[in-house]
């Protein structure tokens, strides 16, 4: 199926942030992509034409403080990300062509906490994590670049948080669609500990699919982890959105470490 690119500017507050849709033509389910911090846009733009070619409508965009916004790096905050967040959110779904109950929201690091916290704002119907940051709820209005000097962000990843004391893991706690939870191996920025906090919180999913990447680390610097998160995330977009038309999606079931498959972002 072939696809469309249109660059687009979203309105947020007094600006506006850019964007891009990648569209099939038809109505189809929509798919947003949340870069992590220090990430953009442009790294999603191979992997949403490939999912757009299952048909979907995909946005990418570039949160504030990136790409041509990047004089604002030092003083944007984690509310003006998520505005920046729910302003794509409804670009994409008042977009024609698009289902409105069928929306998957695709984030990472920094862009997966994000994209938790919006399921408790917007309707979201399946939920892509990668290696999914975690942040103290203190300081939600301060500089995002500010947390690492004020909070002691090593000390809380390495330790399991219950869902009651944060804010992107209650999200979690409370959503009920389908799942994806991707772990790297080698992952120093967002440890092993911090999917173990999401793991736990996801109670009342519909289906809970977790996958770790053997030997990659956070940033999937080496294209056969990139690869191999490639190949999860459309295999699982493509059970979800070809069950759901259907009428019959098959829950995945969590895998073990030992199930799960082998092949610069900062948060």
């Amino acid at each position: 199926m072939s696809t469309i690119d249109e660059a687009i500017q979203i309105p947020v507050d007094r600006g506006s942030i850019a964007g891009t849709f990648i569209t099939p033509g038809t109505l189809v389910p929509g798919v947003l992509f949340v870069h992590g911090w220090g990430g953009n846009q442009e790294q999603y733009h191979s992997r949403a034409r490939q999912i757009a070619a299952l048909g979907c409508v995909c946005l990418t965009f570039d949160l504030r403080g990136h790409a041509d916004t990047r004089p604002q790096h030092e003083t944007v905050t984690r509310e003006d990300n998520l505005t920046d967040v729910l302003a794509a959110y409804d670009a994409l779904r008042s977009r024609r062509h698009v289902d409105p109950a069928a929306i998957a929201v695709v984030g990472s690091s920094y862009g997966g906490y994000l994209a938790s916290i919006l399921t408790t704002l917007r309707p979201v119907k399946w939920l892509g994590l990668r290696a999914p940051a975690l942040y103290i709820d203190s300081g939600w209005e301060i500089p995002k670049v500010q947390l690492h000097r004020d909070q002691d962000l090593k000390a809380y990843r390495d330790s399991v948080v219950p869902a009651d004391d944060n804010r992107a893991l209650r999200a979690c706690r409370d959503f009920k669609g389908d799942v994806i939870l991707v772990e790297s191996e080698l992952d120093h920025v967002v440890p092993g500990t911090v999917l173990t906090s999401y793991r736990e919180a996801f109670k009342q999913t519909r289906s809970l699919t977790y996958r770790c990447i053997e030997g990659a680390d956070h940033g999937l610097t080496h294209e056969r982890d990139l690869r191999a998160y490639n190949t999860l995330l459309i295999n699982w977009l493509t059970e979800m959105i070809f069950g759901a038309r259907a009428g019959n999606a098959v829950p995945s079931h969590p895998a073990t470490p030992a199930e799960a498959e082998a092949t610069p972002e900062s948060a």
